[in-house]
């Protein structure tokens, strides 16, 4: 087992650095294969051995080895997140399809979670992208049927469309974005339809209860995303018993 949580934490480490990239690349609509890795400051390629998820950080003192500026913390915290995330899976299901599946759902919540948070935007990569492989990994034994998967997207997908149209009609402006609409299309691909209400609840509940006074002062748009994200990170662990408590307790009369 100890060999296992190693392999899974290097494996999520490596993941990890190229969600960093994902996060920097793709909101700007910009290739993550080309160009390499390079400086942000002085635009210098980032050599191989500097590149070691969390080492290479760690070894330059967070620091460009060309220009000494500043490399953010961000890029090792990602990695040492995203290798959390993959250990965690591994714990929970072991080698299983399963452990893979929960392992790379983490991973594409923590990239929706921060590219919301810095840009305001959700890259299609993420949410289409997450979707196909959501619906994709429902053929693999341990999880949701296809069919679940199929229905959730599109329950995911439907309800927060409605919303986006019920309130732009209310508040004559724009009340959902896109983003989080195809973003609850790939956690009911990942999830099931259950999963997709639950994460609907929690993360408008988070929403307005965090960030809603904040935004009502400031007048910054609500990066809705991020708590969408952290209502999909409760309810894929703790959803069914969330779901059953509130049967035994509201609905069994």
């Amino acid at each position: 087992m100890a060999m296992l949580v190693a392999f899974a934490a290097v494996i999520g480490a490596c993941v990890g650095s190229f969600l960093n990239v994902c996060v920097y690349r793709w909101p700007a609509d910009l290739s993550v294969i080309s160009p390499p890795s390079r400086c942000g400051s002085c635009g210098t390629p980032i050599r191989w051995h500097d590149n070691v998820p969390v080492l290479g950080w760690m070894m330059l003192r967070g620091r460009c080895r060309a220009c000494g500026e500043k490399v953010s913390l961000q890029y090792p915290l990602v990695e040492l997140a995203t290798a959390l995330l993959w250990v965690m899976a591994v714990l929970r299901f072991e080698a299983t399809w399963q452990a893979l599946v929960v392992a790379l759902f983490f991973t594409i919540l923590l990239g929706i979670a921060l590219s919301d948070a810095k840009t305001y935007i959700i890259p299609d990569q993420f949410t289409l992208g997450g979707a196909a492989i959501g619906f994709a990994l429902s053929f693999a034994p341990g999880g949701i049927s296809w069919q679940q998967s199929l229905i959730g997207a599109g329950l995911g997908f439907g309800l927060l469309w409605v919303i986006a149209v019920v309130g732009e009609w209310a508040f004559k402006k724009p009340a959902m974005g896109g983003g989080d609409i195809k973003m609850m299309l790939m956690v009911g691909a990942f999830l099931g339809p259950w999963s997709v209400l639950l994460t609907l609840f929690l993360g408008a509940l988070f929403g307005t209860l965090i960030f809603a006074p904040i935004s009502m002062k400031t007048g910054k748009l609500v990066p809705f995303g991020i708590f969408l994200a952290l209502g999909a990170a409760i309810t894929e662990p703790f959803g069914q018993l969330l779901i059953d408590w509130y049967v035994r307790n509201f609905l069994s009369g």
